[in-house]
C-alpha cells in the first residue's frame, strides 16, 4: 500500500526551523522526502551547511540573503512554511510598549513573511503550483493584554495578509493556508512553566496549570506537542490537501472558546 502522505521531490523552505515546532516540521518534511532548507540567526550544529543559512530575517538584508540562497541552492521552492515568530516584548500592558517594542514585534512576526513571499511566490506563480503556510497564533483572537498585545497584533496582521494573498494567487495555482497554534510544549515553554512554578511555590505540573488557566483553560488538558503541529502542516502542504486554500486551521487543544 502506498504511503498516505509524501512530499517526495518537493523543495521546501521552513523559517525558524532549528527548535520547537519548526525543528519538528523540518524533520518530518525530510522524512517524507522533501528537500528542506531552513534558517535561524545562529547555526544549530546538526544540519548540513547546504541545508541551512544563518540569517537575521527581521532585517531586509537577511530576507534577501535567504531568498538568494534558495534560488542558488535549490533552484526555487515549491513550499514555504513561515514558522518564524515569537515575542520579546515586556509585560505590564500597552503602556510598556514603546516604538522600539512595536517595531521589533512587527519585524519578527510579520515582515519576514511579506519579504520572502514577495521574492519567492512569483516563481511559484510562473510554474503554476506551490503552497505557502503562514503560522499565525490563537493570540490573534485571544490576546493576553498583560503580555502579548504587540505579538497578537502582528499575528493578526499576518493572518489578514495571508487571506488576501490566497485570494490573489490561488487562481494561479498557489495555495495559501494559515495554521494557528495555541500553547506548544517546547523547551522554552517548559522553562517558562518551571519559572512560573518556582514563583508560585508549586511543581512543574502546577506551573503548567497556571499557564493553562491564564489562557482560559485547555480542554484536552495539555499543550500541543511540536510534532503535532508538524503533522498538520505536512498534511496541508501535501497533495492530499489539493483543494484547501485561504483557510486557517486552529490547533490548540480547544483553547479558543468559540467555533
Amino acid at each position: 500500500m502506498a504511503d498516505f502522505l509524501s512530499l517526495a521531490g518537493k523543495r521546501a523552505l521552513i523559517t525558524g526551523g532549528t527548535q520547537g515546532a519548526g525543528a519538528a516540521t523540518v524533520a518530518l518534511f525530510r522524512e517524507l522526502g522533501a528537500q528542506v532548507m531552513t534558517t535561524a540567526r545562529k547555526p544549530p550544529g546538526h544540519l548540513p551547511d547546504d541545508l541551512f543559512l544563518a540569517a537575521d530575517l527581521s532585517t531586509p538584508e537577511g530576507c534577501d540573503l535567504l531568498a538568494e540562497a534558495v534560488q542558488s541552492r535549490m533552484g526555487g521552492v515549491d513550499i514555504i512554511v513561515h514558522m518564524l515568530g515569537g515575542s520579546s516584548a515586556p509585560g505590564d500592558g500597552f503602556t510598556a510598549l514603546g516604538e522600539s517594542e512595536w517595531q521589533a514585534e512587527l519585524a519578527l512576526n510579520l515582515q519576514p513573511a511579506l519579504r520572502l513571499d514577495r521574492a519567492l511566490v512569483p516563481g511559484m506563480i510562473a510554474r503554476g503550483t506551490g503552497v505557502v503556510v503562514h503560522v499565525t497564533s490563537i493570540q490573534r483572537v485571544l490576546p493576553l493584554p498583560e503580555a502579548t498585545t504587540a505579538y497578537a497584533a502582528a499575528k493578526a496582521a499576518l493572518s489578514v495578509y495571508s487571506k488576501s494573498l490566497s485570494k490573489e494567487v490561488s487562481p494561479k495555482g498557489v495555495r495559501v493556508v494559515r495554521v494557528a497554534p495555541g500553547w506548544i510544549e517546547t523547551e522554552a515553554s517548559v522553562r517558562l512553566a518551571e519559572r512560573v512554578a518556582s514563583e508560585a511555590g508549586t511543581d512543574l505540573a502546577g506551573g503548567r496549570r497556571i499557564i493553562m488557566d491564564s489562557l482560559g483553560g485547555i480542554p484536552i488538558g495539555r499543550p500541543s506537542k511540536p510534532a503535532e503541529i508538524a503533522n498538520l502542516i505536512a498534511f496541508l502542504c501535501s497533495d492530499r490537501a489539493a483543494t484547501i486554500t485561504g483557510t486557517e486551521y486552529v490547533i490548540d487543544g480547544g483553547t479558543v472558546p468559540t467555533a
